[in-house]
């Protein structure tokens, strides 16, 4: 069972939430910085948001779940894993920044596909270029991408891209989580 506050309070005591002069992965700067893998490469933090991210997706699994490497990466193997222990067959994938330039050359890896119902793990969202990019690539493999499910929103629009290409974007928690309003920067 998906416990929020105990996640909320696992960031906070993992400092997973750092104060100062950030440069972000969509290229803007900000204030604050929001470390999802110092709770995702950590057992009890990635338990909390696989539980999480189940109680999400509800009990119409989709066939697969996975995003862009590495973010995505240790959220997609603790929500299979967990929904396996949980006799909730979900099968994961990868998805490539770039596709490889040796062996089948694929930008998405893993059991899925063509065809298949997916949902794009997120850690943090910004804009939602990243989710859109892993989004982009799933959809180029044949994959059909339901929505995405982040560990938080920062709540700087991204949301909103996703919605304004069909995709509806929910998250565990946003900054208002830590007392943080959208726009302070």
């Amino acid at each position: 069972m998906y416990d929020q506050q105990a996640l909320i309070d696992f960031m906070r005591e993992k400092k997973a939430l750092e104060f100062g002069n950030f440069t972000l992965a969509s290229g803007k700067q900000a204030s604050f910085y929001l470390d999802c893998r110092k709770i995702t490469l950590d057992s009890t933090g990635v338990n909390l948001v696989a539980a999480g991210m189940l109680e999400k997706l509800g009990d119409n699994l989709p066939d697969a779940v996975g995003g862009m490497a590495i973010g995505a990466d240790p959220i997609t193997a603790a929500v299979i894993m967990l929904s396996g222990q949980q006799d909730r067959p979900l099968k994961g994938f990868i998805v490539r920044k770039e596709a490889k330039a040796h062996g089948k050359g694929q930008a998405v890896e893993g059991p899925v596909e063509p065809g298949e119902r997916v949902v794009i793990m997120e850690d943090v969202v910004t804009t939602g270029g990243s989710s859109l990019k892993a989004i982009e690539q799933a959809e180029a493999f044949g994959l059909k991408v339901e929505r995405i499910i982040a560990i938080i929103d920062r709540l700087e629009g991204g949301s909103e891209a996703c919605l304004e290409r069909g995709y509806q974007l929910e998250s565990l928690l946003t900054v208002r989580d830590f007392g943080i309003e959208a726009g302070t920067e």
